[in-house]
């Protein structure tokens, strides 16, 4: 999501500083100098779906081989709706939707031990639903904002745009560890949409073409797919009247099916999703 971050600190080499809610909880951080630079990941072009150009999407999971999707919106900060949707993938189409209240903008979503799991940017709450019904059957308080979801095999993992992950209880929601995320550079600001494959977590960088593959041991970046080339290779067919990052409509958007091995990527307010391949 938009939002102003605070800047990061130096002192004793590079930590990471959230936005002010909450301080980091990673027991130390390498010197930027000691970290290797990520090794690139090719992103290849597998398949391609239609998508909902007005799904500003802040979330996408698949569950039991269903599409789901979670977008945000709210009358103070854009023209979008916040909802959860269950997609067909072949068309495109919701084919079934909840819609949160208008007093919420909806951000990320996960599905772990059968729940579908939602966070809102700024409203510090979180909405659990049925993710075969789209039932809400519960909510949840978090401390920080809220912009990404997944988790791993024992916690929620969230991200609030800043360069820290939360490792989150999922049964009382409290913070079990605070993972600062790092590269060559020092700290790696703006993690946005998340998903877990494979025993790393990874991540979209707001209003990049980024995806970054994170090491949740010690959060180093290990990995980096920079997307631009790709997107600019399939700009005329599928982004002949907009752009692919605008400002709004930007990268955002991983989903990977665990069962066939399978990933997609989309972005907010695209025409398109994409099955890919990262080698």
């Amino acid at each position: 999501m938009p939002v102003s971050l605070s800047a990061f600190c130096l002192a004793l080499g590079l930590l990471a500083c959230n936005n002010g809610t909450e301080s980091s909880g990673a027991s130390s951080v390498q010197p930027a100098t000691a970290l290797p630079a990520p090794a690139a990941i090719q992103v290849n072009l597998v398949n391609t779906f239609p998508h909902d150009p007005s799904s500003y999407v802040q979330g996408l999971v698949v569950y039991k081989g269903q599409l789901l999707e979670g977008t945000g919106g709210k009358p103070t900060d854009n023209d979008y709706e916040s909802r959860v949707s269950k997609i067909d993938l072949p068309s495109g189409k919701a084919s079934a939707t909840h819609k949160l209240s208008k007093d919420y903008f909806g951000e990320g979503i996960t599905v772990f031990q059968d729940k579908l799991y939602q966070v809102t940017w700024r409203e510090n709450k979180g909405f659990i639903y049925d993710p075969a019904t789209l039932q809400q059957t519960g909510e949840f308080q978090i401390k920080t904002e809220g912009w990404g979801l997944t988790h791993d095999t024992t916690h929620l993992i969230l991200s609030d745009g800043s360069s820290n992950l939360y490792f989150l209880d999922p049964g009382n929601f409290t913070t079990a560890k605070i993972l600062s995320v790092t590269d060559q550079y020092g700290p790696v600001n703006n993690l946005n949409e998340l998903e877990y494959i494979n025993g790393y977590i990874y991540a979209n960088k707001w209003q990049t073409n980024y995806i970054l593959k994170i090491d949740p041991s010690n959060g180093q970046v290990v990995g980096k797919a920079d997307l631009s080339t790709f997107l600019d290779s399939v700009k005329q067919q599928y982004f002949p009247n907009t752009d692919y990052n605008n400002g709004d409509s930007v990268l955002n958007g991983i989903a990977y099916d665990p069962a066939s091995g399978k990933i997609y990527i989309t972005g907010k307010l695209w025409p398109v999703l994409f099955e890919v391949r990262f080698n």
